[in-house]
């Protein structure tokens, strides 16, 4: 299984779902690709059929090959097992492949040994391999016996495809509904690691500390994953890979400006906030905490949020060469996400403590930005697929929050630079100052990254200032990485709660390509630094707290968790106020009389008016007017005497 989820994937559907045209996405991006027909020529004068066959061939790129096993059915098998691990599969389909099986130039034949032996060459196979196949599951039984053969042959091969497999996708009226999920399934003595890939196969992995973890704190879940250097290199490895979101590889598109992805519910976080007015709660209430009540409405869809269960930290590990890098000492970040790994370190002793799984991501290193471009632009759109597909693994793992963290040299200078193109704000003013492992200021070492970024700035003065542009020259590979997190994040209606420069240059370069993404972020605390402060100010973001902690990106928003968890349930848990006919605990009679005999508690339109009413009379007003100059006795602010 791959670091992004499959290795092998079987794309079913009923006839012209869109089936192949879904599986030909999902190997656009691959070099090599090996494409297997496996359908008859059928009868020469069959026109129609013979146009179907030239349709699926004008849909296949010139650089690929083509491969028959018309003629065997058997050598299906031979071909996955000579496939090389740079190589890419796809198989089209395994309707046509039970039907040469079954044809009576083959027979007699042992179709369960031949079923038998693919699944277990799609099992031991090197390369990706996406299979086609016609679903019959759901079709009547055929009257004739020829037809009640193929489909218990072909029924019998989904199945055991499908269990070879690591996914499962079914295509419906050209869209895909996945069955079995890679992103989830694991090694059971491990159920919540990712895996990582290798050459040739691929291994479960799972760091933990090397010491026993304390009897009160547990550690947390690490997850790793670790892409190569070069993402465009190799087609079997997570970046060269096309992205699984379901609006984007059905329709063959990529990530570009102008996506319309969803927006939090409009209506959900207005009226939960409404609504904590009528909580029985002292004084003015939840304070600017309401805001977190009203986000966590608004991208739960619904005015009594609950409180985040399932949380994932993101830390991303990248650095930057060159002038960005200056006061750093080498290896620190490396030693960073190594400790993270190994579930020890601030940042992992905070996600134990809110019971937070911890996802470490090494990102490709970014060149000097004052001298060359930090990414190739394929390496930009390798990363911002990636990106997103980590926030779709989550997603599929049932997460309902995301916290995104980095850990890197330069990544400050990075994120200025990017402020700096999308925001027109001054390097100085946006660079925090450099504080030594002493506690000491570096004034030299922030003048250096001042220059950088300058010098990065004039570099590229009549270059496009394009999303995709910005992160190719400026950003580097974990902002890149970032903001397909966020993109992603916000096509499953995931929530991310930012920390640190990198994931708000991120939220600043997301604004071009999805202005939806920026509703689905949370900004906890702004930590003191100045670029924190004017991105959160351009997207408007509220930070919530004013902490000023400085543990390293992540540690600050894992600080501010368990108070935000608390303000959601108790939001949700408190019941409304005896005055505005919610109940009254202190009464003992309350129980006891559920219901009261007094008219007046009718409903009134369920009653006969009373002749006898006496004519209505002013009120007496119950304060001051706003002529009056007595005392008003109300309390100045808040919504209600305490």
């Amino acid at each position: 299984m791959s670091v992004d989820g499959w290795n092998t994937v079987l794309v079913l559907g009923g006839i012209r779902s869109g089936k192949s045209e879904f599986a030909e996405s999902l190997v656009t991006d691959a070099p090599v690709v090996r494409y297997v027909a496996t359908a008859p020529e059928g009868d020469p004068e069959d026109t129609e059929w013979a146009t179907r066959l030239a349709a699926h061939r004008a849909r296949r790129p010139g650089s690929w090959t083509t491969e028959e096993t018309t003629e065997d059915p058997r050598r299906l098998a031979d071909v996955l097992a000579s496939a090389e691990p740079n190589e890419m599969v796809l198989v089209d389909d395994l309707g046509g492949w039970v039907t040469v099986l079954l044809d009576p130039d083959h027979q007699p034949a042992d179709d369960v040994a031949t079923i038998a032996e693919l699944a277990e060459a799609i099992r031991g196979c090197a390369a990706r391999v996406v299979l086609v196949s016609p679903e019959v599951g759901l079709s009547l039984v055929p009257t004739t016996p020829l037809g009640r053969a193929f489909t218990d042959a072909l029924g019998a091969a989904n199945r055991a495809v499908a269990d070879a497999c690591d996914a499962v996708v079914l295509v419906v009226a050209g869209q895909p509904v996945w069955l079995k999920s890679a992103a989830t399934a694991t090694e059971p003595s491990a159920p919540a690691t990712m895996t990582a890939p290798t050459a040739a196969a691929s291994a479960t992995v799972r760091s933990l500390a090397d010491a026993e973890p304390t009897p009160e704190v547990q550690l947390p879940d690490v997850l790793t994953h670790t892409p190569p250097a070069i993402p465009t290199q190799e087609p079997g490895n997570a970046w060269a890979a096309p992205t699984m979101a379901l609006p984007m590889v059905s329709t063959g598109l990529v990530i570009q400006p102008g996506m319309e992805l969803p927006m939090p519910d409009e209506y959900a976080g207005p009226q939960a906030v409404d609504r904590l007015t009528t909580l029985d709660v002292p004084g003015a209430g939840l304070g600017v905490l309401d805001r977190v009540v009203g986000f966590a409405a608004a991208t739960q869809g619904t005015p009594t949020p609950a409180a985040w269960g399932s949380v994932r930290v993101l830390l991303l590990h990248g650095d930057h060469a060159g002038g960005a890098a200056a006061g750093t000492v080498a290896g620190e970040s490396a030693r960073r996400a190594a400790q993270a790994r190994a579930g020890q370190g601030a940042l992992a002793r905070l996600a134990a403590e809110s019971g937070a799984s911890l996802q470490v991501v090494d990102t490709p290193a970014s060149a000097p930005i004052e001298d060359e471009p930090a990414l190739a632009p394929e390496q930009v759109e390798s990363a911002l697929r990636y990106g997103w597909r980590l926030a779709e693994q989550a997603a599929d793992a049932g997460v309902q929050l995301l916290v995104l963290g980095a850990c890197g040299a330069g990544t400050e200078a990075a994120a200025a630079a990017v402020l700096a193109a999308t925001a027109g704000a001054e390097p100085p003013a946006v660079l925090g100052r450099v504080i030594t492992d002493s506690g000491e200021i570096d004034d030299a070492a922030w003048m250096i990254r001042c220059a950088a970024v300058r010098d990065a700035l004039h570099r590229t003065r009549r270059s496009s200032r394009g999303a995709k542009d910005i992160l190719a020259e400026l950003g580097g590979g974990d902002v890149a990485v970032a903001t397909g997190v966020l993109l992603g994040a916000t096509a499953r209606r995931v929530p991310v709660l930012l920390d640190g420069p990198v994931g708000l240059a991120a939220g600043m370069v997301s604004r071009d390509l999805a202005g939806q993404a920026r509703h689905w972020c949370l900004l906890a605390d702004h930590g003191g630094h100045p670029a924190v402060r004017l991105a959160a100010d351009v997207l408007g973001l509220t930070p919530l707290l004013d902490l000023r902690m400085d543990l390293g990106e992540g540690a600050n928003a894992l600080v501010a968790l368990p108070l935000l968890r608390s303000v959601l349930a108790l939001s949700a848990a408190l019941p409304v106020h005896p005055s505005l006919g919610g109940p009254d605990d202190t009464d003992p009679s309350y129980a006891d009389e559920p219901e009261s005999t007094d008219p007046s508690y009718a409903d009134p339109d369920l009653t006969e008016p009373d002749s006898t009413e006496p004519d209505f009379a002013e009120p007496e007003p119950a304060g001051p007017g706003p002529a009056s100059t007595e005392a008003d006795e109300q309390p100045a602010t808040g919504w209600r005497a305490g």
